[in-house]
C-alpha cells in the first residue's frame, strides 16, 4: 500500500506475510509491518503478529523489538541489499525466531524495491560485469599496497567505540574495558583479496600464493585478514562452535560467514615494511558461496560488550572495499537492456540452521548411537553394576550440560501442541528442520517409543529430568531422607499430568497461543534454556520443584510433566519387551519394586510401561547376586554345591612305556 504526506508519495507500507512469508518454529506465520521509502530503505518496522514459544513465554518481546529496530535504515535497493545487518545470534535463545524474522524483512523489502522501481521488475539494465585481469599489477611493498587502496584500513579507537556504544545508547557497555586509554587501538585491521594474483603474492610471497592457489576450486575466491590492538576480530567462540561469528563478509544480498575449515593461518604479511600483527589469518570462500572480488564488497565488524547478567551489547563496523581499477581488465561495451532473468531461488532457510550447526548434529547423532547401544546390549550391560552407574551418571551430566545448557534442545510439550495444530492445518517439515537439534531429538525419540517406549528420552536425553536425579543423588549422598510415598497414592497422583497434558491440548484447539503461555507449568525454559536468569516467580518455580527431588526422586516427571504424558499415552503401541522379570518378582519379592526411581513397578510386580524411564536399574538387581532375593539363592545354592564336592583328584600319570632293546 503506497504511504502519502499530502499528495508526496513516501514509499510503501505491506505486510512480509504478502510478500515473503515467515514461517516460525511454530508453525504459524510471524507477521511483520514494514515501510519501504522511495529510494529503497527501510523506513520502519514492526511485530504485529506471531505465535513463537520462546518469546510468548521467556524472551521478553522488547529484546525481539530491539532485533527487528536493527534493519531500519538499511539500504536494499542496490548493491549493497545487507548494509550492518544485526547478527543473528544476538537474542540468546531465540535464533530460529530471529533468523526467521531477519530473513523475511530482507527478502520481502528487496522484492518490494524491485517492483517499484523505474520500469518494475521487468526490464533491467544488464550492466558488464567488472573482470580481473591475471596480468595486472606488481608485487609491491605495504606501504604503496596500503596507498593504492589494494589493501584497505579499518582501525578504531577504545574512546570511538566507547562512545558509539553511548550513542546507541548502551551506556552500560560504554565503560572502557580493555584500557583506560582512549586513544589505545581497540583494533587495527586491514583486509584484502589475496585471490587476485599481484595482491597475493604481494602479501602471501610467490610461495605462499602457489599454495593457496593449489587449494582453491575454480572460481573459489580467498581473502587476507590482519589486524592487531585490544580487540580480536577472531574472538574464541570459533574453537567451540567452529563459525567466526565476529566478522561477515557482505556482498550484494549475500552474507558469508567462515568455518573453522575455511580458515588458516598466517604469520604476518609477507609484503615488506608489513607491521608485525597480532592476527594474520587466510579465509578461503565456502563452497556454495560466492565473493566476486572485481564487486565492491564489505567486510563487517561485530563488537560485543557484557552489559549485565548474561547480556551483551553489539555494534557493527564496516570495513568496505573497492577493488582498485588497476588490477581490473577493461569493460566491454555494454549490451542492450535485457529482460531480468528470475532470481535464483535462495537455499531454504533450514538448510543454513542445518550447516551452521553440524557439528552440534554430529555429537548429537553419536549420544544417541551410544545410547542405542545401551538398550541394545542391556543384558551384558546391567550385569556390570559399577560399568552401569558410572555410564548413567555421565551420560545424565551430557544431557544437563551439553544437549541443556550449552546446546539448548530441551524438547517440550509446547513442541508437540505445535506440531499437532500443524497437522490441522498447512504442514510443512520446513517449520520442523529449522531446529536441527529440536528434530534430531523427536525423531530418536518418536523411533525410541516403538522398542522402549517413553524411557528413551525421559529417562536419558532430558536435560531437567538429568538435572532431577543428578540433584536427588546428592541428596542421598549428604543423608537426606527420601520420602516413600503409598503406591495407591502414586498412581492417583501420577494421572495429574495427564490431566495437564489434556487440558493444554483442548485449549490449543482453539487458542494456541494461550496454550503455550499455560505451558510455562514445564520449568524447561527457566531452568534450561535461559539458565533461571527470569523474574523471580519462575524462578521460585523452578527451585521449588528441584528442591521436591531432593526428597522424591523426579517429582516434576513423576506427577506433573504434559511432555511426559503426551509420551506416554502411545507407550502401549511398542513392539518389543525389553525388561526382564522372574516369577518370583511381586511375589514374594518386592527388592525391584520398592528400589524403582519413578515407582514405575506394580506391588504384583509388572512393569508399567507408561510410567517406566528405562533406567535400567531393575535389569541391574535382575543380574546381581548380592541383591536379588532369585540370584542371592543361586549363588548360595552353587556355593554349597562346590563346598560339598570332593576336590578335584590330580591327574594320574600315563604308564612308561619301555624302550626296546636295539636290533643288532
Amino acid at each position: 500500500m503506497p504511504a502519502y504526506a499530502g499528495q508526496k508519495l513516501l514509499g510503501w507500507i505491506f505486510l512480509n506475510t504478502d510478500v515473503a512469508p515467515a514461517m516460525g518454529y511454530s508453525g504459524k506465520p510471524i507477521r511483520i509491518l514494514i515501510g519501504l521509502t522511495k529510494d529503497g530503505k527501510i523506513a520502519g518496522a514492526k511485530l504485529m503478529e506471531h505465535h513463537e514459544p520462546i518469546v510468548l513465554i521467556g524472551i521478553p518481546p522488547a529484546r525481539i523489538n530491539a532485533f527487528i529496530n536493527g534493519y531500519i535504515g538499511q539500504d536494499v535497493s542496490g548493491i549493497s541489499a545487507i548494509s550492518e545487518r544485526p547478527p543473528v545470534d544476538i537474542v540468546s535463545g531465540a535464533t530460529v525466531t530471529v533468523m526467521v524474522i531477519g530473513d523475511s524483512i530482507m527478502r520481502s523489502a528487496r522484492r518490494m524495491a524491485r517492483l517499484h522501481a523505474p520500469g518494475g521488475a521487468s526490464v533491467v539494465a544488464a550492466a558488464p560485469a567488472r573482470q580481473i585481469d591475471p596480468a595486472a599489477g606488481t608485487v609491491e611493498d605495504w606501504a604503496a599496497l596500503v596507498k593504492d587502496g589494494s589493501v584497505h584500513r579499518l582501525h578504531l579507537t577504545v574512546g570511538q567505540v566507547s562512545d558509539a556504544f553511548a550513542h546507541a545508547g548502551h551506556q552500560d557497555a560504554a565503560v572502557r574495558p580493555e584500557t583506560d586509554d582512549s586513544n589505545s587501538d581497540f583494533i587495527d585491521m586491514y583486509t584484502a583479496p589475496v585471490s587476485v594474483p599481484a595482491i597475493g603474492r604481494s602479501l602471501l610471497g610467490q610461495v605462499g600464493y602457489d599454495h593457496m592457489r593449489s587449494l582453491l576450486k575454480p572460481g573459489q575466491q580467498a581473502i587476507a585478514v590482519f589486524s592487531q590492538g585490544a580487540y580480536s576480530f577472531k574472538g574464541s567462540g570459533y574453537v567451540r562452535g567452529g563459525i567466526f561469528d565476529r566478522f561477515t563478509v557482505v556482498q550484494g544480498d549475500q552474507s558469508i560467514r567462515f568455518r573453522d575449515i575455511n580458515h588458516t593461518r598466517l604469520g604476518n604479511a609477507a609484503a615488506v615494511g608489513a607491521p608485525d600483527f597480532v592476527e594474520a589469518d587466510l579465509f578461503v570462500v565456502p563452497n556454495g558461496m560466492k565473493l566476486d572480488p572485481a564487486a565492491p564488497w564489505r567486510l563487517q565488524l561485530l563488537a560485543q560488550r557484557a552489559t549485565t547478567g548474561r547480556d551483551k551489547a553489539f555494534l557493527t563496523f564496516d570495513l568496505a572495499y573497492d577493488l582498485p581499477e588497476k588490477y581490473l581488465a577493461p569493460l566491454p561495451k555494454a549490451p542492450p537492456p535485457q529482460a531480468e532473468q528470475a532470481e535464483p531461488a535462495p537455499p531454504p532457510l533450514w538448510h543454513v540452521m542445518w550447516r551452521a550447526d553440524a557439528g552440534k548434529v554430529v555429537v548429537l547423532s553419536i549420544a544417541i548411537l551410544v545410547l542405542t547401544a545401551i538398550f541394545f546390549f542391556q543384558d551384558w550391560f546391567a550385569r556390570h553394576p559399577v560399568l552401569y552407574d558410572r555410564v548413567r551418571l555421565g551420560f545424565l551430566t551430557f544431557s544437563l550440560v551439553w544437549i541443556g545448557w550449552y546446546a539448548q534442545a530441551q524438547l517440550s510439550v509446547v513442541n508437540v501442541l505445535a506440531f499437532l495444530s500443524a497437522l490441522r492445518s498447512d504442514f510443512s517439515w520446513d517449520y520442523f528442520l529449522m531446529a536441527p537439534l529440536i528434530f534430531i531429538l523427536w525423531f530418536a525419540t518418536a523411533a525410541s517409543m516403538l522398542f522402549w517406549n517413553r524411557g528413551a528420552f525421559c529417562g536419558w536425553l532430558c536435560p531437567f529430568g538429568a538435572m532431577q536425579e543428578l540433584a536427588n543423588r546428592g541428596a542421598r549422598r549428604i543423608g537426606i531422607r527420601q520420602l516413600k510415598i503409598p503406591f495407591g497414592l502414586h498412581q492417583r497422583l501420577a494421572a495429574i499430568k495427564y490431566v495437564v497434558f489434556l487440558v493444554l491440548f483442548g485449549i490449543s484447539l482453539s487458542a494456541l497461543g494461550t496454550a503455550e503461555k499455560a505451558a510455562e507449568v514445564e520449568p524447561f525454559k527457566t531452568a534450561i534454556v535461559l539458565h533461571f536468569l527470569r523474574s523471580w516467580p519462575f524462578v521460585l518455580y523452578a527451585v521449588a520443584l528441584l528442591a521436591a527431588s531432593l526428597f522424591v526422586d523426579r517429582f516434576f516427571c513423576r506427577y506433573l510433566c504434559p511432555l511426559g504424558a503426551a509420551l506416554a499415552i502411545p507407550a502401549r503401541l511398542r513392539l518389543f519387551d525389553w525388561l526382564r522379570r522372574y516369577r518370583e518378582c511381586g511375589s514374594p519379592c518386592q527388592r525391584c519394586g520398592n528400589e524403582c526411581p519413578v515407582q514405575a513397578i506394580h506391588p504384583e510386580g509388572h512393569i508399567n510401561p507408561s510410567e517406566c524411564i528405562q533406567c535400567l536399574h531393575c535389569q541391574m538387581l535382575y543380574h546381581h547376586d548380592r541383591m536379588c532375593p532369585v540370584m542371592i539363592q543361586r549363588r548360595l545354592k552353587r556355593e554349597k554345591y562346590l563346598a560339598s564336592a570332593p576336590p578335584p583328584q590330580p591327574p594320574r600319570p600315563a604308564p612308561k612305556r619301555p624302550i626296546p632293546a636295539p636290533v643288532e
